[in-house]
């Protein structure tokens, strides 16, 4: 299965350069946070193939307007030809907005989440916008990692951990 990932930036590659070809062969698209509604709408419309989202820290617009045709994760287990995703997005709280979290918050999170995991039989892949702590995350507040995510890696061995690095 080929799965595009996206997060923070634009392509310009698919947005200002877009030709739908691009897209053959890609059969599911996934943001890891922080890109525009229309982005991800734009993308969607020019598709077949589910367009999953989680929130970055940044995304407070989509309150009022979230991305056409796209489906948000966010605290939900996706299953898509079997595979089951699960999102977890926002950042360590530096500014107490919305999508930031402390790490109990996000264990919290977590601990509501795991049932659905469970219902489904387990996880394939874990969606988040925030790096795991230590692995690929920076000093400072919005880019630091949390470490409950490396324990739901631990006991519940996704496939895959994707998320923004900051290196």
């Amino acid at each position: 299965m080929k799965i595009l990932l996206l997060a923070d930036e634009e392509s310009k590659y698919l947005w200002d350069y877009f030709e739908k070809e691009k897209l053959d062969g890609i059969d599911l698209i996934i943001s890891c946070g922080d890109l525009k509604a229309e982005y991800l709408s734009f993308l969607a419309t020019f598709t077949t193939v589910p367009v999953l989202y989680v929130h970055g820290n940044h995304d407070v617009h989509y309150d009022r307007k979230a991305p056409d045709g796209c489906v948000c994760i966010d605290d939900a287990v996706f299953v898509y030809k079997g595979l089951r995703i699960a999102g977890l997005g926002g950042s360590m709280s530096y500014s107490m907005r919305k999508y930031q979290y402390t790490e109990r918050q996000m264990y919290q999170r977590w601990s509501r989440l795991k049932w659905k995991v469970r219902i489904r039989g387990g996880l394939d892949i874990l969606v988040a916008h925030a790096p795991a702590k230590d692995l690929g995350d920076a000093e400072d507040l919005p880019h630091q990692g949390f470490r409950c995510f490396r324990w739901i890696m631990k006991h519940y061995k996704p496939a895959y951990f994707s998320m923004v690095m900051y290196i």
